[in-house]
């Protein structure tokens, strides 16, 4: 999706059913075939989106079946104004209750879309009207919140993923142009584990008592003759759902200042993005403007995390933008990159390894206020524990796989700052998620850091890190893994207000 900084499209309400997914690269428009405009009339909603089963043609003579919103994938993209209540009817056309995640705003439980805090279901062929005011402003998305379990079409593994943009009230807009990607994989299958390498972060040290406790647990698990649990791979690979070489390309001109909002939309998978012969200058992360805009490379993201980065074209040319991984890549996960008057075979240069580190985008020197009160936390994996797949653990502690509710395991007292200090006993990579709050990096593996400010964070394996946030959206709160598979099998927890 790519649109002038300039057009602000209050209404994007597509309510197509079966048919197949708009080009990879499209400019939003106001047809009244296909958006619905915002109506003052309390009797109409501003936006409608509608949740059924979708042909998504991925390739040429490739299409797949998924859930998707308003027909399409991505979803719409919504963009809204800070401050500005909204109204949004949520239509459900299959045979199973969902539940829209409003991910990154401060928002109450009613309409957050997580059963766990208490949001009421949207029912199989019903439907559900809600209403919030959106904030903070910046890139956002929504999603659905259903766990899948075993279930490789459910959850995250479908396609109901799409940006939100929150105006916010003043934004000088240094840029052209912003272009919007979802990076997200499609036809998902089960294998037996082992540990994939995940070394994308920086600092790359490990903590030495969690690294033993976690390889003693891992030893101990295959000596009894337990096979490694289930993992989940993935067949295809696309960008806006188009797999690489189809779909229009990303045309720019030389001179423009393009600003790229990147979303991993990934049920499981870490990501990477690269556009050889080119930069990127990260200007927010999760939306949130970062205090030291940096240059770099080329850009990681968690399951869930979003970046926003300005890319100067000044290298004229066509070229594929996509993950650094050679098999990822080839099998789908790239777009075309297409200067004006230039027309040849794409071409990929792979960059040079580049570790993720948060505290780049810091406050020079800074350290954050004292907290209030810590929060310990230790995670850990039990592997093949449960029919086959991995049980995940928070201080010993396995969040219900039955779908009930459970009760809180921390409480917060309103206005109060809070300290979450994790520990990870396994070695695989964690983005961490805290719903409708925002939480500030304090401490990556000893670097004590400020201002970055975020509501998903990446824990290495057998690392440790902290983040800040303050108890201002009173209600039940989420705190879990973003991988499909590690929340489904136990990697959740509450939070309360007293």
């Amino acid at each position: 999706m790519s649109i002038s900084r300039r057009s602000f499209l209050k209404a994007v309400s597509v309510v197509g059913g079966n048919t197949l997914v708009a080009p990879a690269i499209a400019e939003l428009t106001r047809s009244p075939d296909t958006v619905a405009a915002a109506s003052q009339d309390a009797g109409k909603a501003d936006y409608t989106i509608r949740i059924a089963a979708t042909p998504v043609e991925i390739a040429p003579k490739k299409i797949i079946s998924v859930t998707t919103y308003n027909g399409q994938f991505p979803g719409p993209l919504l963009r809204f104004k800070e401050g500005q209540r909204v109204v949004v009817d949520l239509a459900n056309d299959t045979d199973a209750p969902e539940q829209l995640h409003w991910h990154g705003q401060i928002v109450p439980v009613d309409v957050d879309g997580a059963s766990e805090e208490g949001t009421p279901y949207i029912p199989a062929h019903g439907t559900q009207r809600i209403s919030f005011v959106p904030r903070p402003s910046g890139y956002r998305f929504y999603h659905t919140h259903n766990r899948a379990g075993a279930d490789l079409s459910a959850g995250q593994y479908s396609g109901q993923v799409g940006h939100v943009y929150i105006e916010p009230k003043n934004d000088p807009g240094n840029y052209d142009r912003e272009i919007f990607l979802v990076l997200k994989e499609f036809e998902p299958s089960f294998s037996r584990g082992g540990d994939m390498p995940q070394d994308v972060l920086s600092p790359a040290t490990r903590v030495k008592s969690l690294e033993e406790k976690g390889e003693a647990a891992m030893k101990a698990s295959l000596a009894k003759g337990m096979p490694h649990g289930f993992e989940v791979g993935y067949d295809a690979f696309t960008i806006n759902g188009r797999m690489l070489g189809h779909g229009d390309p990303i045309k720019v001109k030389q001179g423009e200042r393009v600003l790229f909002h990147v979303l991993n939309g990934s049920a499981t998978e870490i990501r990477s993005l690269a556009l050889p012969g080119h930069t990127f200058r990260v200007v927010a992360l999760d939306g949130n403007p970062v205090p030291t805009p940096a240059t770099i490379p080329f850009l990681w993201l968690g399951t869930a995390e979003r970046i926003s980065a300005i890319v100067e074209m000044n290298h004229p040319g066509v070229w594929i933008m996509g993950d650094t991984s050679d098999d990822d890549r080839r099998n789908g996960m790239g777009i075309v990159v297409e200067y004006a008057n230039h027309s040849s075979k794409p071409l990929w240069i792979a960059p040079s390894n580049f570790r993720w580190d948060y505290t780049k985008f810091a406050k020079p020197g800074a350290i954050a206020p004292s907290a209030d009160e810590t929060f310990e936390m230790t995670f850990a994996k039990n592997n093949a524990a449960d029919e086959g797949f991995n049980r995940w653990t928070i201080n010993g502690t396995t969040y219900p796989t039955t779908g009930a509710m459970a009760p809180a395991s921390f409480h917060l007292h309103d206005g109060r700052r809070y300290r979450v200090h994790m520990r990870n006993e396994s070695d695989d990579l964690h983005p961490i998620h805290l719903h409708r709050h925002v939480f500030e990096l304090t401490n990556i593996m000893g670097k004590l850091t400020a201002g970055v400010m975020k509501d998903v964070v990446m824990l290495g394996g057998y690392q440790e890190i902290s983040f800040d946030f303050i108890a201002n959206n009173p209600g039940m709160t989420l705190f879990h893994c973003h991988q499909q598979l590690h929340m489904d099998f136990g990697f959740m927890t509450l939070f309360d207000y007293a």
